[in-house]
């Protein structure tokens, strides 16, 4: 049975949270194309579901019990805007890249991040077509202690750096989002250049 559009969002999300790959291929258009994929490893800008079950894999490698409760939808013919929440706790590196490479890296902190995020989905044959996003990051990096960072969390930042640990983890986390969107296993980012 089709989704209507406000179901098509809400199951962006789940798809998210799981990683449900059936899911992705109902939900999620063949060309596909997520603007927000500049942070994260390369496989999360492959278009089509691959892409979306990337993103998710890269977002619940850092962050467990990962949801985003749905606060509320607009839409019209073609589009939705959806608000919502982004709920979890971070117990594993948050990996933020820039052009492909490694641009920080969180050590895990245990803190749990709720912040607000307004998405803007194009609908087209019952798909996600295109995706954009309105993010509260720095309320999300204050939640972490990164901004303004904590001095505890800033020595940690550069202790991970120094030994290879943040490249390392950069490395791992590319290869979670190239395998889950099936991509090949020796598929990397070149996550392990510092920039």
């Amino acid at each position: 049975m089709a989704m209507d559009h406000e179901e098509l969002a809400a199951a962006l999300f789940r798809i998210l949270e799981t990683g449900d790959p059936g899911l992705a291929a109902q939900v999620v258009g063949p060309d596909n194309h997520n603007r927000e994929a500049a942070v994260a490893p390369v496989a999360c800008a492959t278009p089509g579901p691959a892409g979306t079950l990337a993103s998710g894999a890269w977002l619940r490698s850092a962050f467990s019990g990962l949801r985003f409760p749905v606060l509320g939808v607009a839409r019209n013919e073609h589009q939705v805007w959806i608000r919502l929440r982004m709920q979890g706790r971070h117990t594993g590196p948050f990996v933020r890249f820039r052009d492909g490479a490694l641009d920080q890296a969180v050590p895990p902190t245990g803190r749990d991040i709720d912040f607000e995020q307004v998405h803007l989905l194009d609908i087209r044959d019952g798909r996600v077509v295109r995706h954009e996003a309105v993010r509260d990051d720095l309320t999300m990096l204050g939640q972490l202690g990164v901004f303004p960072p904590t001095p505890a969390l800033a020595a940690r930042m550069v202790a991970w750096k120094v030994s290879g640990r943040a490249a390392r983890a950069a490395d791992r986390v590319s290869t979670l989002a190239a395998e889950a969107a099936g991509l090949a296993s020796g598929h990397r980012a070149a996550a392990h250049r510092r920039a």
